[in-house]
């Protein structure tokens, strides 16, 4: 039986709801309803025009409903009487097709009726800056090497400790925050589950991350390359396959090599035979390449794949095998929409496992030193028009993510890059005013 948010709202002193959605382009989008109004809203869902989002559609397409999730409910941490609510988008009745939330949900249906349930999380990083983003907040933190740097965290303890504490608050079992490779950079974990959880909890991070930085006056970014001689924002993710009771780890096999299942190198040969078509979602930014084609930063390493490969527990790859069980996912970065990153992890293992799509033998050399020496692997798309079209002829994606929504995501891509290619860059000026 579902919850009743109308009596949840009683319960708990939820004054209003922010009842939201996730667009193509990741865009959070929201109607704040009073409580009065949540039982029609959790019925009929709340009113939208698609075309005022980023999705494709026009001002006469009828009007587009927000159902909540119930389940989703979180109440945000520090203003506790407003609940916050993932949904999904109805259109004559209908699923949308083009929402991300619906696609995500669509293949864990379809591993379900396999008798799968798709578990991941995800490692989430971004930079604090400045309130006009020209530079990072902390001008004392100027290591070369700063990743862990303890000083650095210490200073940001506060903003840091109250992100953390309102994931405790939300049980979501945080275990870590660090600073990260990039001057200004952190990163937080908290627990992995089942990957429409971690999706919304992950819409719902990037929200209060950014919120909970201007409380302290300053901001979040988790753009991609928002620095050039930095680290990019990664948002790496950490993927293992259960049954149907959530309790076999069906990638866990003591006996294979690395501790990793048949069925678990089977998946994995579906996320790398779709690896370059997919990195229009997993990357989707025209500055995610700069990301994912950096040179090295001050650091001494972007920490970012380029070449479709995979190893042991070695962090100059696309995927990676640190423990017995899981696999990381390392190419996608701060921009992926959480719920499109989900369904096409979800999408090309069951495209892996349906073909018994064979990943190779792993590679356990040192790929920003000899990556250059292979000659057979895949190099992923050097930008974001390539990315694309990759996507837009990608069999598995048409099949498994469904026509109408690539034929979507690809129209405003390329929108989108168009609008990008009219833009006049300083660089432009700077190298070509005067030939």
């Amino acid at each position: 039986m579902a919850k009743d948010l109308a009596q949840i709202a009683k319960t708990r002193k939820i004054e209003y709801f922010l009842i939201s959605f996730v667009d193509l382009f990741g865009v959070l989008r929201a109607k704040l309803v009073p409580a009065r109004a949540i039982a029609g809203m959790q019925k009929d869902g709340a009113g939208f025009a698609g075309f005022a989002a980023w999705l494709d559609m026009t001002p006469a397409h009828p009007d587009m409903f927000a159902v909540p999730d119930p389940d989703s409910l979180i109440q945000l941490p520090w203003k506790p009487e407003i609940g916050w609510l993932a949904s999904d988008l109805w259109m004559d009745g209908k699923p949308v097709e083009q929402c991300p939330r619906v696609v995500l949900k669509r293949q864990i249906a379809a591993a379900a009726k396999k008798g799968y349930r798709v578990k991941t999380g995800v490692e989430c990083e971004f930079f604090l800056i400045n309130a006009d983003g020209s530079a990072i907040s902390d001008a004392r933190d100027t290591q070369s090497k700063p990743c862990y740097d303890q000083a650095a965290l210490t200073r940001n303890f506060e903003l840091i400790t109250e992100i953390c504490d309102a994931m405790i608050g939300l049980g979501w079992n945080p275990y870590q925050n660090d600073h990260e490779d990039g001057n200004g950079q952190f990163e937080m974990n908290w627990d992995y589950d089942d990957c429409l959880v971690t999706a919304d909890r992950h819409v719902f991070f990037k929200f209060m991350t950014k919120t909970i930085a201007e409380r302290h006056g300053l901001r979040a970014t988790f753009m991609p390359k928002p620095f050039t001689g930095l680290t990019g924002n990664g948002c790496h993710a950490h993927v293992s396959l259960w049954d149907k009771t959530g309790k076999k780890n069906l990638f866990h096999d003591k006996r294979g090599e690395l501790g990793l299942s048949k069925l678990a190198y089977q998946f994995l040969g579906g996320v790398m035979h779709s690896a370059d078509s997919f990195t229009a979602l997993f990357n989707p930014t025209v500055n995610s390449y700069k990301r994912i084609n950096a040179p090295v930063t001050t650091s001494g390493a972007t920490w970012a794949p380029n070449t479709v490969t995979y190893t042991g527990n070695n962090r100059t790859h696309m995927i990676r095998i640190p423990d017995p069980g899981r696999f990381e996912l390392r190419l996608m970065d701060g921009a992926a929409n959480p719920y499109l990153m989900q369904a096409a992890i979800a999408a090309a293992g069951l495209d892996g496992m349906a073909n018994k799509r064979d990943p190779g033998k792993r590679l356990d050399i040192n790929m920003y030193e000899e990556g250059h020496t292979l000659k057979r692997a895949k190099r992923l798309p050097l930008n974001m028009l390539d990315a694309v079209r990759l996507f837009d002829k990608s069999k598995v994606a048409r099949e498994r993510l469904g026509d109408e929504f690539v034929s979507a995501f690809v129209k405003l891509k390329l929108q989108e890059w168009n609008s990008y290619s009219r833009s006049l860059s300083q660089w432009e000026r700077d190298n070509t005013l005067d030939c």
